[in-house]
């Protein structure tokens, strides 16, 4: 099973280059690196082209220009570029636990995927964080909140088991899938630009499709530094989207990911 792990990153070069280091640290590299840029300067590209010399894996740059909040669509061409069996998808403002890419692989199985825990770091510490490069963090850490989800423990983990349904502890920033799951979902929707409910919905419609979520709770842990909300303008927009995937049991959506395979 070759492994790809999915990037997603937008004009913060000083949190991407911390989510990079924690990367580089990672028990078990992936196959292939693949950062889905939604329209960031040169001064993102010049810091993932020096990464790509530091690692032995191939890192994919795929980049399309600032026309405002559009993850669906640069995900979209990301996995469509992706070679690998199977998708680990994080996003630029979350540092990732050493053991996070194996975490995700040991738990990879067919008709499945996996959403992992979310430590959040405090709004007073995030300047901090950044500013000095942290990125090891525990149950003493004083930047951080959720402090009993910093717990990594393979025991305890295995008390979770697959479910038939979505779960309200999801978060987009941290799920892993079959790249051939995503396909046959046709991906994300582009129709839902703008922040919010693009990965639930997609989430949904595997679910729909039959695919069991299982949660890697004490495992797949990544922290998250706090930072403003993008606007939610279009949220409702979104959101009636997402019912709509609910009430007809869809399984997958027009406007995808297939316009780029």
């Amino acid at each position: 099973m070759k492994t790809a792990l999915l990037l997603s990153t937008y004009n913060w070069p000083e949190a991407l280059e911390l989510i990079l280091k924690s990367i580089q640290i990672q028990t078990q590299a992936p196959d292939e690196l693949v950062i889905a840029d939604d329209g960031s300067t040169t001064e993102t590209k010049d810091l993932i082209d020096t990464f790509r010399t530091q690692v032995s894996y191939p890192v994919n740059h795929i980049w399309h220009e600032d026309n405002g909040f559009q993850k669906s669509i640069i995900l979209n061409k990301a996995v469509a570029a992706i070679n690998a069996d199977y998708i680990i998808q994080v996003d630029g403002d979350c540092i990732l636990h050493n053991k996070f890419v194996a975490d995700h692989i040991a738990f990879a199985k067919a008709n499945q995927y996996l959403y992992g825990s979310r430590v959040n770091i405090k709004e007073e510490f995030a300047q901090s964080i950044v500013s000095e490069g942290k990125i090891n963090f525990n149950l003493r850490s004083k930047q951080i909140k959720n402090k009993m989800r910093t717990i990594h423990s393979p025991v305890l983990s295995n008390f979770f088991k697959p479910q038939q349904k979505i779960s309200k502890k999801l978060r987009g920033c941290n799920v892993s899938y079959w790249r051939s799951d995503f396909i046959a979902a046709n991906g994300y929707n582009e129709d839902m630009t703008g922040w919010g409910k693009e990965d639930s919905e997609f989430i949904l419609r595997l679910v729909n499709a039959g695919i069991k979520g299982r949660r890697l709770r004490y495992r797949g842990i990544v922290f998250h530094i706090w930072h403003k909300i993008s606007s939610k303008q279009r949220l409702s927009i979104n959101e009636d989207i997402q019912q709509e995937t609910i009430a007809m049991n869809k399984t997958s959506c027009e406007n995808g990911v297939n316009k780029y395979l």
